[in-house]
C-alpha cells in the first residue's frame, strides 16, 4: 500500500504537543513512518513535497522533516499528466499546494494523509469527482488496525 503523507503531517511531529489532537495525530504518524520502514506499507514523496519543505524557514525543522521525508522508497515527479490534473484540482476550488499533492498522490494510486481539516472538507463536498482517498492519519490508522483485526480472526 502507498501512503502520501502531505507536509503537515511530516511537520506534525515537531509541532508543540501540549494539545492531545496534535500528539495523537504525531503518534499516529510515528507509527505510520516505522511501518514504512518495515516495508508493510510504502511511503512516497514527490517533488511537490520536496519543494514545500525547501520552503520551511527554521532549518533544525527543515532537516528533521527532511530525514523523515528521506524513508520514502517512491518519488513522484512532475510529469504533464500530474499537470493537467493539477488544473481539474485548481477548477475545483483547491490552493495550488493541495492541488499539486493530490495530482501527485492520485498519480501512483496511494491514500494520502493529512492533519488539514479545510483540505478533507474539501475533499467530502468533491468526493463525486475524486476516487483519491484523503483522511487524517489518525482515522486511517484505526481503519487498518481494525482491517487487520478482522483478518486475524
Amino acid at each position: 500500500m502507498k501512503i502520501y503523507l502531505d507536509v503537515c503531517c511530516l511537520c506534525r511531529p515537531f509541532d508543540n504537543q501540549a494539545m492531545n489532537r496534535i500528539h495523537l495525530e504525531s503518534e499516529a504518524i510515528k507509527e505510520i513512518l516505522l511501518r514504512c520502514t518495515t516495508c508493510d506499507w510504502t511511503l512516497v514523496t514527490s517533488d511537490a513535497i520536496r519543494y514545500e519543505i525547501s520552503r520551511i524557514p527554521d532549518m533544525t525543522l527543515k532537516r528533521k522533516v527532511e530525514q523523515l521525508a528521506a524513508i520514502a522508497i517512491e518519488h513522484v515527479h512532475i510529469t504533464k499528466k500530474i499537470s493537467e490534473r493539477y488544473f481539474s484540482f485548481v477548477g475545483l476550488g483547491f490552493d495550488s499546494a493541495d492541488a499539486l499533492h493530490l495530482a501527485c498522490a492520485e498519480s501512483i494510486g496511494a491514500i494520502m494523509l493529512t492533519t488539514d481539516d479545510a483540505l478533507i472538507k474539501i475533499i467530502k463536498s468533491n468526493k463525486d469527482k475524486i476516487s483519491l482517498k484523503v483522511i487524517n492519519p489518525v482515522e486511517w490508522l484505526m481503519e487498518e488496525s481494525r482491517y487487520a483485526d478482522q483478518n486475524i480472526e
